[in-house]
């Protein structure tokens, strides 16, 4: 076997480990507050300022998170490819508190939500 088919043999396994390692995402039920990226990170918030203040924000193009009830933020993403932003889905939400059922994705330190169902939490 040649140098070049052994490099590229170790590559591709390489590659299958790195694959096969990944998570590929738990199902789970967030209960938390949506509110603009910014606020979430900046001001240490528990919770929205207000519902106008967030829908504000969104529409300035701050991607709208989770702010969930134990200090975890989740970043809403598209299951599908090309992505697509979320702040539409989430912006009737917005300030609110909700139920969110979907798939968590974690890497690097950040937790990312596929969101299948939202609702307002009673």
């Amino acid at each position: 076997m040649s140098r070049t088919s052994i490099l590229k043999l170790i590559g591709l396994l390489l590659v299958s480990l790195v694959a096969a390692s990944a998570d590929n995402g738990q199902p789970v039920t967030v209960k938390g507050f949506v509110l603009d990226s910014a606020c979430a990170f900046t001001k240490n918030l528990r919770k929205p300022i207000s519902a106008d203040c967030a829908k504000a924000c969104a529409r300035g193009g701050s991607p709208l998170v989770i702010l969930a009830d134990n200090g975890t933020i989740y970043w809403p993403i598209a299951d599908t490819t090309p992505a697509s932003g979320q702040n539409d889905k989430l912006l009737p939400f917005a300030g609110e508190k909700v139920t969110a059922r979907g798939t968590v994705i974690q890497r690097g330190g950040s937790n990312a939500i596929i969101i299948q169902e939202i609702s307002i939490s009673k």
